[in-house]
């Protein structure tokens, strides 16, 4: 069976290297699945990005945490690999080459051993088949001697010879039979040695090296699924942390950051007020006809109970000028109501505004549209609602602090070193810090400067903020009073009857504008302006100016898109605050 075992053993080997083959495609397999999904993390982790943009919501940073334990769980299979690669797939692949080298040299020995066995069969098969022929040649001698012997006609020479030859062929066949004899001897002596002591060896061998094998597979089964049961504690850990991510979000949290986030601080409008256009309509019933004189008186009239009552109800603050200021894109659709909001009046007015700013080819006046577009980021953040502006200015304010925190930090330090140097002059020199410390003392002026400049635009929006819930609140307490066509704040009509009617309305809440409007001291100035365009102002309360002329600030844009301006002979009016560089001075802020 030498033959068959030779197959078997070979047979064992290449079920060996099958399995790791199987075992090198598996390793393959967990590579591209711990690969595919570190890209997979990678393509939906977020980019690095400024802190502003960082992900607040607990559902997002669920989601990252749960990107992150599976880029853990990846690292997790690149393990199971590496350990496959390193006990099984290695220790294959080595034990394969000793496998084959062993049943080379073990099949090698069983070749020879049979080799030696075929051999002295050919010795004893060779000195057999001599012995018989000799035994025959001997035969033929002695009938050929007995012939000539019983012969009578045979002469004794003939009889002699044949006599010498029938011994002669007997002395060979009897060497002939010895040879055999010792070659069988020793025939049946290795064969008996080949067949109970050197095949067995062989074959034991053999056997043991199949056994090896067999356990080696054994081992590299029970090797692969430890690779596997290793990382399973790990993996665990990973879904778990998947499992507290997905508890940790929470709905709530994720609203109000919503509110916080987009809270503008804006009051929400107010209820329309009723128009009535049937006054006119009226009074003409009464006054039977309508003549020319009265016409001029009623017209005289308008004009001067309008009067009257612009210099009470100002829009845009204390004192009237000749003209009324050009209509905004806020105030020129809309009208105030007692809770400080506005709503819309259609007129022929914004016609002719579009049209007039089409031709000038001006920048718009920005208004709260604008706003909720998304314009131009100042400095101040004025261009953001004033809840958002509050918190824009709250974390300029804290990261200026902590900037300022280093500096005074650094600076210290710096003055601790100037004074070691002063005390051991071999340590350093001195004067080599001046530089860095004046630096630093610079930084912190300027960072001084720039905290004290923040703080006041939150101061003025903090203030801006509590006079409005103040207004709003009495506003709610006056609602349940009729309003007609104009508001408490006095917004702007192109309706002269409906001026001539709105003084009565003006003493419905006296106490709520009195310290407004009838002070007529003139205001400070709080800072000045540089014009950037030209602006004509031939509307009522508006101040026209040329590009680069120099106006002092003596009230600052409450949020309508114009600024009151006031000239160095002392002419005040609004001029657009789009078309003005503006300059704030700190000492004044709040005058």
């Amino acid at each position: 069976q030498f033959d068959n075992l030779d197959k078997h053993t070979q047979w064992g080997i290449d079920f060996l290297e099958k399995y790791a083959k199987f075992v090198k495609e598996r390793i393959e397999i967990e590579q591209n699945y711990a690969k595919q999904l570190r890209n997979l993390v990678k393509k939906y982790c977020p980019k690095r990005s400024p802190k502003d943009e960082e992900p607040r919501f607990t559902s997002c940073i669920a989601f990252f945490n749960i990107l992150n334990e599976l880029n853990d769980y990846a690292g997790q299979r690149e393990v199971v690999a590496e350990e496959m690669g390193h006990r099984v797939y290695g220790e294959l692949m080595r034990y394969s080459h000793d496998l084959k080298t062993e049943r080379k040299m073990h099949l090698q020995e069983g070749r020879k051993a049979q080799q030696y066995l075929d051999m002295c069969w050919k010795q004893m098969d060779n000195s057999k088949k001599k012995f018989e022929r000799e035994c025959r040649e001997a035969e033929k001698a002695q009938q050929s001697y007995e012939r000539l012997d019983n012969d009578t006609n045979a002469t004794k020479a003939d009889v002699e010879k044949a006599k010498q030859q029938l011994n002669l062929r007997t002395h060979m066949a009897d060497e002939n039979k010895n040879e055999y004899a010792a070659q069988l001897q020793n025939f049946n002596g290795e064969q008996h040695k080949h067949y109970y002591i050197v095949i067995p060896q062989i074959y034991k061998q053999l056997q043991e090296m199949d056994e090896r094998r067999t356990i080696k597979l054994s081992e590299c089964y029970k090797g692969f699924a430890d690779s596997e049961r290793k990382v399973i504690p790990i993996i665990s850990k990973c879904l778990e942390g998947m499992i507290l991510a997905a508890k940790s979000v929470d709905e709530h949290r994720d609203s109000q950051l919503v509110i916080d986030c987009f809270k503008s601080g804006f009051e929400p409008p107010g209820d329309f007020p009723f128009e009535d256009y049937s006054q006119n309509i009226y009074r003409t019933i009464s006054d039977g006809t309508i003549s020319t004189p009265k016409q001029e008186g009623m017209r005289i009239d308008s004009k001067t109970t309008v009067g009257k009552a612009k210099g009470k109800l100002w829009l845009f603050g204390k004192k009237p000028k000749p003209q009324s200021p050009p209509l905004t894109p806020t105030s020129l659709y809309t009208s105030s109501t007692p809770n400080g909001s506005q709503y819309p009046i259609f007129s022929i007015e914004p016609v002719h505004y579009c049209m007039s700013d089409i031709k000038t080819g001006k920048p718009r006046i920005p208004s709260f549209r604008s706003l909720k577009r998304g314009g131009p980021a100042l400095e101040d953040f004025s261009h953001l609602p004033p809840e958002q502006r509050r918190k824009k200015l709250q974390q300029r304010i804290d990261e200026l602090n902590r900037e300022l925190q280093k500096e005074t930090d650094q600076k210290d330090a710096l003055i601790k070193m100037k004074d070691v140097y002063e005390k051991n002059p071999q340590m350093g020199d001195p004067s080599s810090l001046q530089p860095k410390l004046t630096e630093t003392m610079s930084n912190m002026d300027r960072l001084r400067m720039e905290i004290h400049k923040n703080e006041a635009w939150l101061s003025e929006v903090e203030g801006k903020v509590a006079a409005r819930s103040d207004r709003r609140h009495s506003s709610d307490i006056n609602h349940l009073v009729t309003q007609g066509r104009e508001s408490p704040e006095g917004s702007y009509t192109d309706d002269a009857n409906q001026e001539v009617r709105s003084p009565p309305q003006q003493h419905a809440h006296p106490n709520e504008f009195d310290d407004e409007f009838e002070d007529d001291d003139p205001l400070p100035a709080i800072g000045h302006c540089k014009a950037i365009y030209p602006f004509d102002g031939h509307n009522e309360g508006t101040l026209a100016m040329k590009e680069g002329e120099i106006l002092y600030i003596i009230e600052e844009d409450k949020g309508d898109g114009w600024t009151r301006a006031r000239r160095h002979n002392g002419e005040e009016g609004y001029v657009p605050t789009s078309y003005i560089d503006v300059t704030l001075e700190k000492n004044s802020k709040g005058a």
